[in-house]
């Protein structure tokens, strides 16, 4: 019987050349040639591209706000891919011409992206129901977050919207099924959970007033609840739904942790549960006693969940923050503009995105906002332009519509007290944005980046977006050009307000060189995203101005011209090319948000925005107001 290998005795292969070679040299050899060839294949990023948050903590991905976990069952091995438009990179390159013929008339625009919807849920429905996403390109399905059907509850409100009611019908026999059951060893993210499934539902529920839409919500909100079991009240990152664990994180993206409240609290009001309030209020709460005074009231980017206070400074409103800011100006709205603090950090923090964030390239003046890092006045912006962050003139063209800008006074707020609790670098930036009226440079801000945001699809040979671009390094901040202008007699419109020229490809020039566009191309990917039409519809209500609409239009031509497969819409991977190269993917807020923003831009103002507010999902919530007998029993000041 033959010695089992580790009772052996061991050979010294120092002492033995031919050992030697082969177990030393030869793979020292072999793993140097690799290495070599790797570091010419990696691109060479700025090191903090790869990673600028928390150690350990990898922000690189392709979803929407804050990364699901990687656990997740992403379905059955997908069949190979059929060939489809774009699906080969070695296409000859279309120059298509722009901007595109105008649509017939506007309502005929919104039936053309009601038919895009249409066609991507019955894909979804045949291929993919009862999971998560259709996979566009193979017809299978992926199961990308807890396996629930979240494109059917993420698309509830959009069928409603659409008057598609045997379609939202046959979806709530699936909500019907849902029991949010999952396996012992997986946990549900909390923020990707609750602006699709519970946002969804509720929505679904104020639209229809289905009560089984309802039912599902409360079950569903009283399952993530555990995540709220920190000291400070703000929420852990993910959670079994069936056990009640919890992951063992104690630091927090704001985004994760500030993206909650407008769904706890309407659950809150639609149930009578106090419960689902408190959640709310809470968080609330933790964030108004957050030290805010370094970074001119706006909120950074993490947070210590035991504290409740930043631990960082990087200032942002793109990934892993963008929605916690969203949220300021949306809780005040839905609970009929009861609360001033909410209010003031709003102020607070849109006055330092118009003063700090905002950039402006240098020859076309391409406005958008940047990242920061560092306490002001020695912050520092990366001046990268992410696509995420194209929410944000939305968010101040909404400000326009439904705040008294000019006159705080009214509502009791004095402007030059919002910096009694900032840093002298605070107090300087109001004392600057004072000579101003306060509703111009918000819809200057909308304008401006909103238009920027339309000049990153409008450039590209496919029409489409990159998800992120890094700007001219001689960018400057806005208002440094705003502040030139102003002193010099306000001659002319304000900086980067101007309609920005696109920059198209050429048959002698394919792709623009990055001087000339002032910008070049970081992430080619483009994922089917909302933000930039949700900003153009905002700034369309808020100003009735076609020059919006007509942007969106080219956005939907380009979108459906370049995506639109079999079975769906899929997402791409490179735009600066026409046909697009596809990837096998249809994140589920292509439905509930990209088309849905695209047809209301169309539609002459369904939902109104005085009664309405959408979750940052575009599930569409109604404003309401506390009954004094919900006062008393909720705890809530008179």
């Amino acid at each position: 019987m033959a010695a089992l290998s580790f009772l052996r005795p061991t050979q010294n292969i120092f002492s033995n050349r031919g050992l030697f070679l082969r177990y030393i040299v030869l793979p020292i050899a072999v793993i140097t040639l690799l290495w070599t060839f790797t570091s010419f294949a990696v691109p060479d990023w700025p090191q903090d591209y790869l990673h600028w948050g928390p150690p350990g903590e990898l922000e690189e991905w392709d979803g929407h706000g804050p990364p699901p976990p990687p656990f997740i069952d992403d379905g059955p091995p997908p069949p190979p891919p059929k060939q489809q438009h774009g699906a080969n990179p070695s296409q000859q390159f279309v120059i298509h011409d722009f901007p595109p013929p105008r649509p017939k008339s506007w309502a005929h625009a919104a039936e053309r992206v009601k038919a895009a919807f249409v066609h991507g849920y019955e894909g979804y429905e045949k291929f993919a129901h009862p999971h998560d996403e259709l996979r566009p390109l193979t017809d299978s399905y992926a199961d990308s977050f807890n396996g629930w059907g979240v494109t059917r509850d993420d698309s509830l409100d959009t069928m409603l919207l659409m008057n598609l009611t045997d379609m939202f019908d046959r979806a709530m026999l699936g909500v019907k099924e849902l029991t949010f059951d999952m396996k012992e060893h997986k946990k549900a993210p909390f923020f990707e959970t609750t602006i699709r499934h519970l946002g969804g539902l509720l929505s679904a529920y104020a639209l229809s007033g289905n009560p089984i839409a309802l039912e599902k919500a409360e079950d569903l909100g009283t399952r993530l609840s555990p995540v709220f079991n920190t000291t400070s009240g703000l929420a852990l990152f993910d959670v079994n739904t069936v056990t009640g664990a919890t992951g063992p994180r104690y630091q927090g993206a704001l985004a994760e942790i500030a993206s909650c409240q407008l769904e706890y609290m309407y659950l809150g009001k639609a149930s009578g549960k106090v419960e689902h309030y408190r959640h709310a209020d809470n968080t609330w709460e933790a964030l108004k006693r957050a030290n805010l005074s370094q970074t001119g009231g706006m909120m950074p980017t993490y947070f210590n969940l035991n504290t409740g206070q930043p631990v960082d400074s990087r200032l942002s409103v793109g990934a892993m923050a963008d929605s916690g800011h969203e949220y300021l100006i949306k809780q005040y709205i839905q609970t009929a503009r009861t609360d001033k603090t909410i209010l003031e950090m709003y102020l607070r923090m849109t006055n330092h995105v118009l003063t700090r964030l905002i950039h402006l390239s240098p020859e076309r003046k391409i406005m958008y906002p940047a990242l920061t890092m560092g306490i002001p006045p020695h912050d520092q912006a990366t001046r990268v332009f992410e696509h995420l962050a194209c929410f944000m003139p939305g968010l101040f063209a909404l400000g326009v519509n439904q705040l008294p800008l000019d006159n705080l006074a009214s509502i009791g707020i004095d402007f030059l007290s919002l910096a009694d609790d900032l840093n002298d670098q605070g107090k300087e930036e109001l004392r600057l944005l004072a000579n101003y009226k306060l509703s111009d440079l918000h819809k200057w801000a909308a304008e401006g980046m909103s238009e920027g945001c339309a000049t990153l699809y409008h450039d590209q040979p496919s029409g489409l977006s990159p998800d992120e671009v890094a700007m001219a390094t001689d960018s400057g901040r806005w208002f440094d050009a705003l502040e030139e202008w102003r002193l010099a007699g306000s001659h002319g419109p304000a900086p980067g307000t101007a309609p920005v020229t696109p920059i198209r490809p050429t048959a002698e020039k394919i792709r623009p060189d990055i001087k000339t566009r002032e910008y070049s191309l970081r992430r080619t990917n483009y994922e089917l995203r909302p933000e930039a039409v949700e900003a153009l519809f905002l700034t369309w209500r808020m100003t009735h101005d076609e020059r919006w609409r007509l942007h969106a239009w080219n956005i939907f031509v380009a979108l459906e011209r370049e995506t639109k497969t079999k079975s769906g819409f899929a997402s791409a991977s490179m735009v600066d090319r026409s046909p697009a190269q596809l990837k096998d993917s249809m994140p589920s807020f292509v439905l509930a948000e990209t088309f849905k923003y695209l047809y209301l831009i169309f539609m002459d103002d369904l939902v109104p925005l005085d009664q309405w507010v959408f979750n940052t999902e575009a599930h569409p919530l109604p404003v309401f107001s506390w009954t004094e007998s919900e006062k008393i029993r909720f705890g809530i000041p008179p």
